[in-house]
């Protein structure tokens, strides 16, 4: 039996992770996806805000491999007389990236209907006008009803989440793809693949493949999670924002396509454990496997909450750059999320008692 192409299962698993439903707070369709993956990879565990984690029976540390399930997002604040939506978000938006955009409502039924954010054609705006960003209280959804009723009528109201629509597409040279959530099914992804890639391995770790839930809201899913998995050191699988494009200073780019998987040594939120940080670098030349360090002066990650977890957890960031992240098209490129798979597999492999023990001895 031939053996599976890893990049041929990396783009389905990208492409129906990305398509799924699932800002803040209702994660529950890649969540199905997530387990349905790992099924038969270890033993499921949930926390009651709804990460999950597959865990395997081995010995050893406890080593987390983790990505959060959530994208960014919005849920209906209000419905207007006239059948509009108004939106509340779910996440970090720049308003400026949502006018004429194609959106989709996760009823409770769990149907989804298509909208869009609503636009003034240029001919209505006056010269002041074209050049404001419109704070978010100021757009609307519509959906082609007329009235208030009529949204009811399709099951929709208050507090329904809210997602962006776009489909997963490759661009010219099929390495390149574009699509929304990136941030961070592309994370999930990489945790599920590092598990199967390892999966008929004899490791020197208990290896646990998890994502949290509620990240894009203050890594709140990722404190419940910590308590859940108990783990000894943490591989935080992100979309990180790359910056090698028009308009960025080309000679600090720390996140360039194609350049490989992105090592984060620190952002505002989370200071990695410097030994792990040289652990991993070491690790990916040694291994042949291309990298870019990364030094962060915004932004976080779950690595925020499973840093304080009981008496601290050395934590790493391991990121595909995507470009346009937060917004209803990012881009990727291929390689790099594969070069985020294999160092992490490499990375665990190599996470005995005795390497994990050394990250944290002070005395």
């Amino acid at each position: 039996m031939s053996q599976p192409d890893p990049k041929t299962d990396a783009v389905r698993l990208l492409r129906e992770l990305t398509e799924a439903h699932g800002v803040s707070g209702t994660e529950d369709a890649v969540r199905r996806i997530f387990l349905r993956e790992l099924a038969g990879h270890g033993t499921v565990h949930t926390d009651r805000l709804g990460s999950a984690a597959v865990e395997r029976e081995d010995s050893g540390p406890r080593v987390l491999v983790a990505g959060h399930f959530d994208e960014v997002g919005f849920a209906v604040q209000h419905i207007t007389a006239k059948g509009f939506l108004k939106l509340v978000a779910l996440g970090g938006w720049w308003t400026h990236t949502l006018v004429a955009q194609r959106v989709r409502i996760l009823t409770k039924s769990g149907q989804e209907v298509l909208g869009v954010i609503g636009s003034t054609p240029p001919h209505f705006l006056g010269e002041s006008a074209k050049d404001k960003v419109l704070p978010l209280e100021q757009l609307y959804v519509d959906i082609g009803a007329s009235s208030r009723t009529e949204v009811e009528s399709l099951g929709i109201s208050l507090g329904d989440a809210v997602a962006p629509d776009s489909a997963f597409t490759a661009l010219a040279g099929g390495e390149r793809f574009v699509a929304k959530a990136f941030d961070n099914r592309c994370g999930v992804a990489a945790a599920v693949q590092t598990m199967q890639l390892l999966k008929n391995e004899s490791l020197p770790c208990q290896l646990i493949a998890a994502g949290s839930v509620q990240e894009e809201v203050g890594c709140r899913g990722a404190e419940t999670l910590a308590v859940l998995t108990k783990p000894d050191i943490a591989l935080v699988m992100e979309g990180t924002p790359a910056d090698d494009t028009p308009g960025m200073p080309s000679e600090e780019s720390q996140g360039a396509l194609g350049s490989g998987v992105q090592i984060r040594v620190l952002d505002p939120t989370a200071l990695m454990n410097r030994r792990l940080v040289d652990l991993v670098l070491d690790t990916a030349k040694a291994e042949g496997i291309p990298h870019q360090l990364a030094v962060r002066r915004s932004g976080g990650t779950d690595a925020k909450s499973f840093q304080f977890h009981e008496s601290g957890v050395p934590c790493i960031v391991l990121g595909t750059p995507a470009r346009y992240i937060h917004s209803h098209n990012s881009l990727l490129h291929l390689e790099d999320y594969l070069s985020a798979v294999r160092l992490t597999a490499a990375v665990v492999r190599r996470l005995d008692t005795a390497t994990v023990a050394g990250l944290t001895r002070w005395i």
